[in-house]
């Protein structure tokens, strides 16, 4: 009992921040403005990680590397955690930490996926019910190069615009096979 205790609250407290690091990483990849509540909130909750590590960690073409390796970093850390209190963890080496890299990689792919669809289907519902509520570019601005490519392939319908439906399609298949590769790779460990 103790042990789920613990993988509970390891899980959402490391969870959390890898989600805050992996927006704060999307929103300047993307150029949102940062002149709003929730990418103030963001940026006040990772400003303790994010700019010590600015003087290690570069950016690169204007994209945040340190959020991002930060991210990957405590996702790492996290699955090495979760797989040390759950008696896994045994003395390998180096093909240990591989595979904490390896499978914090593809976790950060798979919360990048959980991200677009929570931003996609958010976009979505403020523009059906308040397309100029305050939110609503930086939604706009976060979907818009996801939604793009459906939308000049699909034209609206009744004014409808059935691009969200469509790349939310398009993450949950690129789910599956990711969900496949993540169980793949910690059985050859």
């Amino acid at each position: 009992m103790l042990t789920k205790i613990l993988t509970f609250l390891l899980d959402t407290i490391f969870g959390f921040f890898v989600f805050l690091l992996l927006a704060r990483f999307y929103l300047q990849m993307l150029r949102a403005s940062f002149r709003n509540p929730l990418a103030q909130f963001i940026a006040a909750l990772t400003n303790w990680l994010v700019i010590p590590a600015r003087r290690f960690i570069p950016g690169l073409f204007g994209i945040d590397l340190a959020s991002l390796l930060l991210a990957w970093f405590i996702e790492s850390l996290l699955l090495f955690l979760l797989y040390s209190i759950g008696g896994a963890a045994g003395a390998r080496g180096l093909s240990l930490i591989g595979l904490f890299l390896t499978l914090g990689l593809l976790e950060l792919a798979r919360y990048s996926l959980y991200l677009l669809i929570g931003v996609i289907i958010i976009q979505a519902i403020i523009s059906w019910i308040n397309p100029h509520a305050p939110m609503a570019p930086l939604f706009n601005t976060l979907s818009a190069p996801f939604l793009r490519p459906f939308r000049k392939l699909i034209p609206p319908i009744g004014n409808v615009d059935l691009s969200p439906l469509f790349v939310l399609v398009a993450a949950q298949l690129l789910l599956i096979p990711l969900e496949y590769l993540v169980r793949s790779v910690a059985l050859i460990f």
